[in-house]
């Protein structure tokens, strides 16, 4: 998993492959430390290049966006491809997270 800067207060995580039980510590950590870095920062989980997602991973996300929640942060998830996308219906976190198509549309709405 990497993290990069999109602009001084947006944080993109690109989690990568399998996000599951083995990994969802070290990906709760990086999120963590994420929302929490700096005062008025966004945080973009970038799921492009997430093949699978376990209900680890999914637990990792929703304790993050509690956490955002708590701390008044932007926490948002982009690129969820659609077998992915099927899990955060089937458990109706589409409606908990705020989903963008792509990093441009995140952007948009960010800009406007």
């Amino acid at each position: 998993m990497q993290s990069t800067l999109i602009r001084p207060n947006i944080i993109t995580i690109q989690p990568q492959g399998h996000v599951n039980a083995s990994n969802a510590p070290e990906f709760q950590r990086q999120l963590t430390t994420a929302i929490s870095s700096t005062q008025d920062s966004i945080v973009l989980v970038d799921m492009a290049k997430v093949e699978s997602l376990d209900s680890a991973g999914l637990m990792a996300l929703v304790s993050s966006l509690r956490m955002a929640h708590s701390l008044n942060r932007r926490f948002s998830l982009c690129s969820v491809s659609p077998s992915l996308r099927i899990i955060f219906e089937l458990t109706q976190l589409d409606k908990v997270f705020e989903i963008f198509e792509n990093k441009t549309t995140f952007e948009a709405a960010i800009a406007a």
